[in-house]
């Protein structure tokens, strides 16, 4: 299969967290927004890249954006947003507050491992599921309308009706799949890239 033409790829841009004061896909990491590394991420998998936000300030990054369809409807609604808009069979589904996420780590696990019978292949350590590290097949468009319908917006309790594969990854890219929620986060993760950094 020729990946590069037969996936597309969102990230979930979400809005302003109460917890980060701001977008999270605007932080500053590494001299960088958050959106811009998991975009270098992305890039060397598939150039199909759509941001699902209708906050036009993301239109600087040079993708389109997509708006969702059904507003204040969390994960669920984003997912099924870009799930309505793809026109392929596989997308790579990931949010915006994974700066440490790397073009190895979704090529070795998850484009690696793509099964027509999966459902959902997503990525895991050794204490948690991330299902915004995940490839969604197209076929679940339709569950993920009917969730948003019946306002079940419980990402997990929808997960556990479809035919998943979850990844576990090995412990050295473990760093790779965290997402940077508060402020605490992000001082946690700068520290440990300065004390990376002067070894």
């Amino acid at each position: 299969m020729n990946v590069s033409t037969n996936i597309s790829a969102y990230i979930l841009c979400g809005g302003k967290s109460s917890r980060m004061q701001t977008e999270k896909g605007l932080v500053t990491y590494l001299n960088k927004p958050f959106i811009q590394l998991v975009i270098e991420a992305i890039l060397p998998i598939t150039s199909n890249i759509f941001l699902v936000t209708d906050n036009q300030y993301y239109s600087s990054f040079g993708f389109p954006l997509i708006p969702d369809v059904y507003k204040e409807k969390g994960p669920v609604g984003g997912i099924y947003s870009a799930l309505n808009h793809s026109d392929s069979d596989y997308n790579l589904l990931l949010s915006c507050d994974i700066p440490n996420i790397t073009s190895s780590v979704i090529d070795n696990y998850l484009i690696n491992n793509l099964s027509s019978d999966t459902d959902v292949s997503l990525l895991s350590d050794d204490s948690d599921s991330y299902p915004l590290i995940a490839i969604y097949n197209k076929r679940v468009e339709s569950k993920f309308l009917e969730a948003i319908n019946l306002n079940k917006l419980k990402l997990i309790s929808l997960l556990a009706e479809l035919n998943c594969q979850n990844i576990k990854v090995k412990k050295e890219d473990f760093n790779a799949l965290k997402n940077i929620n508060t402020k605490e986060d992000l001082r946690r993760i700068v520290k440990r890239e300065n004390q990376l950094n002067t070894k």
